[in-house]
């Protein structure tokens, strides 16, 4: 053995990590928030590969307008969907490949 090598039970205890600031902390839960409720994990599931409007999604997820524009106002306010508008119709769509590769680590996971 090494002279300055330690023997493996004598390694030295590992340094905490440095945790994030509260506020920091407090986002990420809400975005995680976000993500437990199954009506707005569908939509995002409906926008994956698409953008729709409000009727397109409602078809695709089984709930009224009303409903879907609600949740669509939550998936909005935490940058998980943008719009943009086409004359009077809104279309949505995930905002950005962040969102697509949550979805897809969450579901690699829970398969595993």
């Amino acid at each position: 053995m090494a002279e300055n090598a330690l023997a493996p039970e004598q390694k030295l205890p590992k340094a905490p990590p440095v945790m994030p600031d509260d506020e920091v902390l407090y986002e990420l839960a809400d975005l995680f928030r976000v993500f437990g409720d199954s009506t707005r994990i569908k939509i995002l599931y409906a926008l994956h590969d698409d953008e729709l409007c409000v009727q397109d999604i409602a078809n695709a997820v089984q709930l009224s307008q009303s409903a879907v524009s609600h949740q669509l106002r939550v998936l909005k306010d935490s940058k998980l969907v943008r719009f943009r508008r086409d004359g009077k119709t809104i279309y949505y769509a995930l905002d950005d490949d962040h969102v697509r590769s949550i979805l897809s680590m969450g579901m690699d996971h829970i398969e595993e």
